[in-house]
């Protein structure tokens, strides 16, 4: 098991510190961080805690999984690796131009 825990269903008002002092109850907490949009500056309703060992990232997943946080049910699980992605994914992937507006006939 991993130490670095994947946390969803955050309620958008929860921040860094109060993430790391709701997970204290179950270790000594290495990080917290609630993940913002880039754009809007809120809060994607997610976040990612590093427990300082595997010992309490377990104990933390089977005791924070489901309570609640500023009146939402968190849920908590080991974090996945992350995926590696193509630049251009949300284009299709070949970044390709449009082809104009009007209809040209030769």
């Amino acid at each position: 098991m991993a130490n670095k825990l994947f946390i969803g269903s955050l309620a958008y008002s929860v921040n860094d510190d109060e993430l790391k002092e709701f997970f204290e109850a179950a270790g000594s907490v290495v990080s917290a961080n609630v993940i913002m949009d880039r754009a809007s500056g809120q809060s994607k309703g997610f976040g990612f805690v590093e427990m300082s060992n595997d010992d309490e990232a377990a104990k933390a997943i089977k005791e924070l999984n489901g309570k609640d946080l500023s009146g939402r049910a968190i849920n908590v699980s080991e974090a996945r690796p992350r995926e590696e992605r193509p630049r251009d994914s949300f284009r299709g992937g070949n970044g390709g131009g449009g082809g104009g507006g009007r209809d040209r006939r030769y």
